[in-house]
């Protein structure tokens, strides 16, 4: 019997004292969203992380996508974005690149002081290594729209999610062919503009 309220002393010392702890936990989230948008801001970046899928080949790659753009009015933003990225595969491997300008909204709509989402629309020119093929341009248009969602994880960076459908006849960005969707990871930080 001594046994059981020892232990039942202890269990009751040990709970009381963990729920009487102040526990700091990290920060993830900032209520900032309002303000990185605003006219006269800059957006700098990357994509850290792209899955991409093909409609004509089932081809996995991995893209590093830096990027920059500034605000030219609230929630408006034009900039331009670099692509580089690598493919190994049984044949070979092939390089790719490009510069794509585009333009992003992000919608006041649905907005939250800790996130906001946006839609895109980018036009820019691309190419690739890949050689001796009829269906692949050295160096191809590359047009297309996305939507993504941006969660603010401090008063100036973002972490992003964007789903975006690309047209081109370059190697780019989904793997090889006319068409693809990926779905990408990016980090962004927000710089405020002088005013």
């Amino acid at each position: 019997m001594k046994h059981l309220f020892l232990v039942s002393a202890c269990f009751l010392a040990f709970t009381f004292g963990a729920a009487a702890q102040d526990v700091t936990l990290p920060q993830v989230t900032s209520s900032s969203a309002f303000e990185a948008v605003q006219k006269g801001n800059w957006l700098v970046g990357a994509g850290i992380g792209s899955i991409g899928f093909n409609f004509k080949t089932d081809e996995f790659n991995i893209d590093v996508i830096p990027d920059a753009a500034y605000f030219v009015s609230d929630n408006a933003a034009l900039g331009a974005e670099v692509q580089l990225g690598l493919t190994a595969y049984d044949d070979g491997t092939n390089f790719r690149y490009g510069i794509t300008p585009f333009a992003r909204y992000y919608f006041p709509e649905g907005a939250a002081p800790t996130h906001r989402w946006f839609g895109e629309a980018r036009v820019g020119v691309a190419g690739s290594s890949t050689k001796d093929s009829d269906e692949d341009a050295a160096v191809s248009s590359v047009y297309g729209v996305g939507a993504g969602y941006a969660h603010f994880i401090s008063s100036n960076v973002a972490l992003e999610g964007v789903l975006r459908y690309t047209r081109s006849h370059a190697d780019i960005d989904v793997g090889s062919g006319t068409a693809g969707l990926s779905l990408g990871v990016g980090l962004q930080i927000y710089l405020p503009g002088t005013r």
